[in-house]
């Protein structure tokens, strides 16, 4: 497949800019990419989740996340109404695409809709089901997953009027499945996202540097802003906007609703401030969700001082500790508690809120805890860890810092990935606390 020789024109070089592809090439790249999953993974997916039919439909502008997952890179929308049927039967040996729509879904997915005999799109899709008498027929519903949860009631109910009285009781939920499409990463893919993290640390890199800041001048917004230019001006997306915070010896203390639920203050940076980016870049359908930090030296300072490279290390320990009970099979509640145990045990005061991260920037598959819910996750927290997928590794350690008379929070957040190997980041973590100003050699991008 060309696939290889466009991951060849991917390679990252670290001192000049990452090439970012032309859209065509982007195009091709998501189609190529597309072929693999439908032919290789999807019907492995199927049989291990049990499924021999797979339904999925939607409307124009109101598409399901999976079908927009689903879709080759010329479409951006659904079409009127699209309906695509997989069906596997491993005994027989039979593995269909169909689309019961008025134009193939690309290359992967032929049109199957024979009009002339079929006037109504519902009596196509019967005319399917009834020929190949599924045991299983499975819909994206889902009480846990919004990703597995796109089937709308409308297309629920007329789906369901039409269905033959026989098969009502073979209609099931897709969420494994759903949930398995969205979470699984290829070979492939995995090629491709080492140049997604890079930009975006090399994005973090420049932004948090004296290209950027000039203390007493610039403030966090004017750093938010510039990251968002940045993005756009590289060729990529971002699927939320950035947020710069501060961290600094007054009487402000860290407040979770405040970081995570509101904005931050627009607010001068100044010597001696704590910085902290939150960051998520998108390209090929992947996404990067990355936060780390920064310290302005005051006037006489060469390095950031030692309290804060301790209280960062303290971070980078819980980072360890969390990747160090990722396990397949072990839920994201089990992986959590276990998780936070070890780090109290440690003397470290923890806060972990990891999710995954892929086709979404919070993606389907196990949660591992929220800022909120450190006791657990009902439902997503649930969900079993799988080999070949990707998470946002992401937390906080609070620490004592006498001088400011204060707790402070060093927030990290990393992307890695997890297989049979174990787990792995995706591109380096931050181990050090950038320095405003520092010596710099080819940064920027």
């Amino acid at each position: 497949m060309k696939i290889f020789l466009l991951v060849v024109a991917l390679f990252i070089v670290t001192t000049v800019q990452a090439q970012v592809l032309s859209v065509r090439e982007q195009a091709r790249v998501v189609d190529e990419l597309l072929t693999e999953r439908f032919n290789n993974l999807l019907p492995s997916l199927m049989e291990k989740a049990g499924i021999d039919m797979w339904v999925i439909m939607s409307r124009e502008y109101n598409e399901d996340p999976v079908l927009k997952t689903m879709l080759p890179a010329e479409w951006l929308n659904a079409r009127r109404r699209t309906i695509l049927v997989f069906y596997n039967d491993p005994q027989r040996k039979v593995y269909e695409k169909l689309a019961i729509a008025r134009y193939d879904v690309g290359n992967n997915i032929k049109a199957s809709w024979d009009m002339k005999k079929f006037p109504d799109q519902w009596d196509a899709l019967m005319d399917i089901i009834t020929a190949r008498k599924p045991i299983k027929i499975a819909l994206n519903t889902s009480t846990d997953f919004a990703h597995a949860d796109g089937l709308d009631h409308t297309e629920y109910n007329e789906f369901m009027q039409k269905l033959p009285a026989a098969f009502k009781s073979k209609v099931v939920s897709a969420e494994n499945l759903a949930v398995g499409w969205m979470e699984t990463r290829t070979a492939h893919e995995m090629q491709i996202y080492p140049q997604l993290i890079n930009a975006t640390h090399k994005i973090i890199e420049e932004g948090f540097s004296e290209k950027v800041i000039t203390p007493g001048v610039t403030t966090s917004e004017d750093v938010v802003w510039w990251f968002r230019q940045k993005i756009r001006e590289l060729g990529y997306d971002t699927w939320f906007h950035p947020s710069v915070s501060i961290q600094r010896k007054d009487s402000q203390n860290f407040e979770h609703l405040r970081s995570f639920s509101s904005r931050p203050k627009e607010d001068i940076i100044l010597p001696g401030d704590l910085l902290h980016v939150d960051i998520g870049i998108t390209y090929l359908r992947l996404n990067s969700d990355i936060q780390e930090h920064a310290y302005i030296l005051q006037p006489g300072e060469t390095k950031v001082p030692k309290n804060l490279q301790q209280a960062f290390a303290k971070a980078n320990r819980l980072q360890d500790i969390l990747t160090g009970q990722f396990k397949e099979g072990k839920t994201g509640n089990q992986i959590l508690a276990d998780a936070l145990a070890q780090a109290k045990k440690e003397g470290i005061a923890p806060s972990i809120y990891t999710h995954p991260i892929g086709y979404n920037g919070h993606a389907a598959g196990p949660t591992i805890g929220m800022w909120d819910q450190q006791n657990g996750v009902a439902g997503s927290g649930d969900f079993p860890m799988h080999y070949n997928t990707a998470y946002s590794i992401e937390l906080n350690a609070a620490s004592d810092l006498p001088e400011w008379k204060k707790s402070i929070r060093i927030m990290l957040e990393e992307d890695g990935y997890f297989d049979e190997n174990g787990f792995r980041y995706i591109g380096e973590r931050q181990k050090e606390i950038y320095m405003v100003p520092r010596r710099m050699a080819n940064i920027g991008l």
